[in-house]
């Protein structure tokens, strides 16, 4: 008698497949990148960057205005924005991660058009310095979210054409804010830059809503950390504060001390947390990864030159120079080339990423050095040429350090990748504006030329010192 058919396994066997888990984190999407996708994505990017730089333009019109601003209140309008921006990056990727990429950004663009209708009713310094941190926390939730998008929906093989994108968008648009700031600060007012933003945003939104693909949410994504967020907004908020109000007070005054010593204490909290909870804001033990410490300095400070640059450059060609708000703005297009063309050879590079980083500093550093020598005098054809070092500089560097960054972490945390790498940046335009305008109100004496010498020496100093660090930080693994 035949014995009955076996049944097959209920259990797999060796030689049977086992179909992996259902996972919230799936594997990047093989289709190519679509272009309207990127477009958009980057559109939100150089929007949110280029109202870091669009109110350097708008310094002297402020300054005489009905407002009345102290020069620390400048200072203050400038970088309210960064600083929130800065300081909420890194649980604004979180929070992506964990609840939806494309919904923080859809949120993002609304509060930056709640901020910049804020800023555009101010009637006074603080109403204005407020709606400037309104906005830098919706520009906190787009700048991760565009990135994350990104790193999941594009294929391995477009990621670097992805990155390289979104890093010229937002390299370009400070430039972009310089000259939407000087031709508002020419033709319109400064109230008319801030108007322009809403409906600018509520476009950005509807494209978002219509063509950019919602991603899964992500299993493992990094918590969401109220104290530590606290303690590190707080830390750098003391930081700058000191910074920002040493001409005020002077510098060994005891309300300054006391803002420096806070910020250290706040900071040195901060680590003490994350390293002792269960689920931090992020983990400080990510930076023992040597590449991903030195492209986070690297990041940090070729924001710190550029943002310097774009501070002292507005007051220079209008005070020193003569020109109208407009052609202040135009004349930094120079600064444009080599962040356009200078990345697409980058990433054509085939040899160590340090070289790259620390090569594409040193220049930035120089260019800033041969800045420095401006004058009432100087030809804007040799000042032109400093740009487009400092631009060379720029575009060398920047793709190769904000992939290090991202590529140094899992993909489930390309939102935290994201933070870290767009928190570098903005604490490096916030210190940078804080240390140039600090350092201008401290030269008085000497005169505007004397300050714009001074800060840019400085500044140039630092970045070249940090070039060096960069590239030995780097390791020699390619």
């Amino acid at each position: 008698m035949p014995s009955p058919a076996l049944k097959p396994p209920t259990s797999p066997t060796p030689s049977t497949p086992v179909a992996p888990p259902a996972s919230t984190d799936p594997a990047p999407a093989p289709a190519p990148l679509k272009r309207s996708t990127l477009f958009i994505l980057c559109a939100c990017v150089l929007v949110a960057q280029g109202m870091v730089a669009a109110v350097n333009l708008l310094v002297p019109q402020l300054s005489s205005s009905g407002l009345h601003p102290s020069s620390s209140e400048i200072l203050w309008t400038v970088d309210a924005y960064v600083i929130v921006f800065a300081g909420l990056l890194i649980p604004a990727g979180a929070l992506g991660d964990r609840y939806g990429r494309k919904g923080a950004l859809l949120t993002g663009l609304g509060l930056f058009a709640a901020g910049a209708t804020v800023s555009a009713l101010a009637v006074s310094p603080a109403m204005l310095i407020a709606g400037r941190g309104v906005s830098g926390a919706g520009a906190a939730l787009i700048m991760p979210a565009t990135m994350s998008i990104l790193m999941r929906v594009a294929a391995q093989e477009d990621r670097p054409r992805a990155i390289a994108s979104w890093t010229l968008a937002a390299g370009l648009g400070g430039l972009t804010g310089n000259i939407g700031g000087g031709l508002a600060g020419q033709y319109l007012s400064w109230r008319a830059l801030f108007w322009v933003v809403v409906p600018l945003a509520a476009l950005l939104a509807l494209a978002a809503a219509r063509a950019v693909p919602r991603t899964d949410k992500t299993a493992g994504a990094p918590a969401l950390d109220p104290l530590g967020t606290l303690l590190l907004t707080g830390g750098l908020l003391a930081l700058l504060f000191g910074i920002i109000e040493s001409p005020m007070y002077g510098w060994t005054s005891a309300r300054i001390l006391a803002a420096f010593a806070l910020g250290a204490a706040l900071v040195a909290l901060f680590v003490t947390h994350a390293l002792r909870s269960r689920a931090p804001l992020f983990d400080p033990r990510v930076f023992t990864t040597p590449r991903l410490r030195a492209a986070t300095l690297g990041t940090a400070v070729s924001f710190f030159g550029l943002f310097s640059l774009f501070y002292v450059n507005s007051q220079y060609l209008q005070y020193e120079k003569g020109y109208g708000a407009a052609r202040a703005g135009l004349a930094i297009i120079p600064l444009t080339i080599g962040m356009v063309l200078v990345p697409k050879l980058a990433a054509r590079w085939s040899g160590p990423p340090r070289a790259v980083a620390g090569g594409g500093l040193l220049l930035i550093g120089l260019g800033l050095l041969g800045a420095s020598t401006a004058d009432g005098s100087t030809p804007y054809a040799l000042y032109a040429c400093w740009l487009l070092v400092i631009s060379a500089g720029t575009g060398l560097c920047m793709p190769a350090l904000t992939l290090s960054v991202v590529g140094s972490l899992p993909p489930h945390q390309a939102g935290l990748g994201s933070g870290l790498s767009t928190s570098a940046r903005e604490v490096g335009a916030a210190l940078g504006v804080a240390v140039t305008g600090t350092t201008l109100a401290s030269h008085a004496s000497d005169g505007f030329l004397g300050g714009m010498e001074a800060a840019l020496r400085v500044v140039a100093f630092v970045v070249i010192a940090a070039a060096a660090v960069v590239t030995l930080g780097y390791g020699k693994k390619r």
